[in-house]
């Protein structure tokens, strides 16, 4: 379209955004009527873990909206300039005060309906330490009968935690997808 480098945010005095389909493309986008520059809107990318210690799963009580209260594993939205284990890593930082080490690719679900593609880790904690971070009341280790299966944040949690019951134990596997 245009030879000029892509723009993260437009300038100030460059935000005239009309929807059309930019040369070179075949969907309707935003693209400023000035300038040229395409905002591309793209799903966002989740990063989580399964984290487990002693045969235990690490549970986080979330802190914030949305779903407030309920019970998640640590997981976020990934960071420009990160990559996906990195950013699994310090979901479990900022959530649980948790060193983890990640140790396979449990699953990749879609939620299109949100636009989101959630990459989800099977890790071990490194050690027993871990606290509230500042996006979680509480966190605890459960054991499989101990989860609050009716107070889980999301389904793509409930997801997670029966794959990872599937595949527990096992060195190799393919990443799983979304339920049917």
């Amino acid at each position: 379209m245009h030879d000029k480098p892509f723009l993260a945010a437009p300038p100030q005095t460059c935000c005239n955004f009309v929807r059309r389909v930019p040369d070179g493309d075949t969907m309707e986008r935003h693209v400023c009527a000035v300038c040229g520059n395409v905002h591309y809107v793209n799903p966002k990318i989740v990063v989580g873990s399964v984290c487990s210690w002693d045969g235990r799963i690490l549970l986080c009580r979330r802190a914030i909206e949305p779903r407030r209260g309920f019970w998640t594993i640590p997981a976020g939205y990934l960071e420009e300039h990160e990559t996906p284990v990195d950013g699994a890593k310090r979901e479990a930082r900022e959530e649980a005060c948790a060193e983890i080490a990640i140790d396979a690719l449990l699953a990749v679900y879609s939620v299109a309906r949100i636009s989101q593609v959630q990459l989800i880790y099977r890790a071990t904690l490194q050690g027993s330490e871990f606290s509230p971070g500042i996006e979680s009341l509480e966190t605890k280790l459960v054991s499989w009968g101990e989860i609050p299966w009716h107070d889980l944040a999301f389904p793509s949690v409930h997801w997670a935690l029966d794959h990872y019951r599937a595949v527990e134990g096992q060195v190799q596997f393919v990443p799983f997808a979304n339920p049917v």
